[in-house]
């Protein structure tokens, strides 16, 4: 009998033992490899650094012009979203375009290259059916101050992913003296170009 007491006695500590270990595996305990497991809590922080990005990138004058500007891309989900503020602008309005270099070295602007264009589409307003650039953002208008801010949002940019056709770092913002008549080729004859902002990390 004192054997069996005994015997249930070790039964029920090597139970407890066991549940106890078990317990520890599922709190984020390091597993055979090394590394801790990951908690709901810490997998859904994960998931949400890959779906935001944000960019901010600032705007330098070109063409002699006083133009000045940030401009700000957030990425949320399959979307971007782009709020652009300028100041020093002549009133009235103007084209804002992304071109194909971030390249805004040369004093025109010209070293940003053309309208961004990868799907090789002609020029026109953003969703006509005659076909658009994937960087014809439009045209917007500044006040008598010479201040103005653009906002933009599509599905079909990105900030920083593996589609050519989608993303927009390396390329650049370039604001026109004049409107974009959206018939013009290929890029709707909106003038000089007096700003610039390379679209980098």
């Amino acid at each position: 009998m004192k054997h069996i007491k005994f015997s249930l006695a070790i039964v029920m500590a090597l139970t407890m033992l066991n549940c106890k270990e078990a317990k520890k595996d599922t709190n984020g305990s390091p597993d055979n490899s090394g590394k801790s497991l990951d908690t709901t809590e810490e997998k859904l922080v994960k998931t949400k650094v890959q779906v935001n990005d944000t960019l901010t990138v600032n705007m330098s004058s070109k063409s002699n012009s006083r133009v000045s500007g940030t401009i700000s891309f957030v990425q949320s989900g399959g979307e971007v979203k782009m709020k652009a503020i300028f100041t020093g602008l002549d009133e009235g309005p103007h084209a804002i375009h992304l071109h194909e270099n971030a390249d805004c070295s040369s004093q025109d602007g010209k070293s940003a290259g053309g309208h961004w264009n990868p799907t090789k589409e002609a020029h026109g307003k953003w969703g006509s059916e005659k076909g658009y650039h994937k960087g014809d953002i439009g045209n917007f208008t500044a006040d008598q101050e010479g201040q103005a801010t653009v906002t933009f949002a599509t599905d079909e940019w990105c900030i920083d992913c593996n589609d050519d056709n989608k993303k927009i770092i390396g390329r650049s913002v370039i604001v026109h003296k004049g409107q974009d008549d959206f018939t013009s080729q290929p890029s709707g004859d909106a003038g000089s170009r007096i700003a610039c902002a390379g679209i980098t990390k």
